[in-house]
């Protein structure tokens, strides 16, 4: 299939995220903002490329299963294959460049990098989908909202890339998570901007799930980390958490809702997802937090109303 002939198919009219949408996206980002505590209290015992390439394939056969349930084709032939793989091939890039730049750079620093991944959606929603094109106040809504991710970690941001890696190494793990919050733009924009607009939520996650699978878990062999896993109740709940809830409920609700609302509104929400990480440490792991992380979140929050705010009362018009 013809990736570039895929990605200039016209795709359905989305509309305005309204109240339930919302309220959904709002969900997501906790769901997906608790995964950043159980991917931490996790990597002691499965090796992070074995962590997710399992969370895919568990998902995978949920989804599987799922849509056998609800009679939804998997395998025809529908001119998706090769936009699916690509999304595929990007969702999995995606986890490895995370990975592999959180041994060279710091957390925090990932953190502001990879959650560039919203203003790379915005941008190539506008450049390659006519019905996503934006405003000029609704790019500074995306502006504001990364201003607040960047103070809310400016801590970390301003300290050394990680303990004991060089100035080129810590550039390298920067570079990474720029890239990996590009491949997950680029997924975004695949699903939106190619025959996979007209798919179903399940055959489109599908798709990424089991490519991400085959590539995340030969990974995690070629680099030994079958050798190092330690089978304990915490580690079993927080895979079953990130298999069943992260990766099978909340991204099948992504992409359900990407059939159905305008992507570039949605994409701004996830601004939220470190925040909430972050809440989720404090709550959970003991960790701390300053008014300026309170600050911050005003920002996000502000800047997720100015994206928002103009399509909705050109939808009451």
């Amino acid at each position: 299939m013809n990736t570039a002939a895929a990605i200039a198919t016209p795709a359905p009219v989305r509309r305005a995220p309204d109240t339930f949408a919302i309220a959904l996206m709002v969900l997501l980002c906790a769901i997906w903002g608790l995964q950043q505590v159980a991917i931490k209290t996790t990597n002691g015992a499965l090796g992070p490329m074995l962590q997710a390439g399992l969370r895919s394939t568990i998902a995978a056969l949920l989804v599987f299963g799922w849509a056998r349930l609800r009679g939804t084709p998997l395998f025809r032939r529908d001119g998706t294959l090769g936009a699916g793989v690509l999304a595929g091939i990007l969702f999995a890039g995606e986890f490895v460049c995370i990975f592999a730049g959180l041994t060279l750079t710091s957390a925090s620093r990932m953190a502001v990098f990879l959650y560039t991944a919203p203003c790379f959606t915005a941008l190539g929603l506008h450049a390659f989908v006519a019905g996503e094109r934006m405003r000029r106040l609704q790019w500074y809504g995306v502006a504001v909202a990364f201003a607040g991710i960047a103070l809310a970690f400016a801590d970390g941001f301003a300290q050394a890339p990680a303990p004991g890696a060089s100035a080129l190494a810590g550039v390298l793990g920067d570079a990474l998570g720029v890239l990996g919050g590009v491949m997950w733009a680029a997924t975004t924009v695949v699903v939106r901007a190619s025959s996979l607009s007209h798919a179903s939520a399940s055959k489109t996650l599908f798709y990424q799930l089991v490519v991400s699978a085959v590539v995340l878990l030969a990974l995690a062999f070629a680099l030994g980390e079958q050798h190092r896993v330690q089978i304990t109740p915490l580690a079993v709940a927080s895979l079953g958490y990130q298999a069943v809830i992260v990766a099978f409920v909340s991204y099948l609700t992504w992409f359900w809702l990407l059939t159905r609302y305008i992507a570039s509104r949605l994409s701004v929400f996830s601004f939220l997802t470190p925040l909430f990480g972050v809440a989720f440490g404090v709550v959970l792991l003991g960790e701390s937090f300053n008014t300026r992380f309170v600050l911050a979140a005003l920002l996000v929050l502000a800047g997720i109303v100015l994206v928002n705010a103009p399509a909705r009362a050109a939808a009451r018009q």
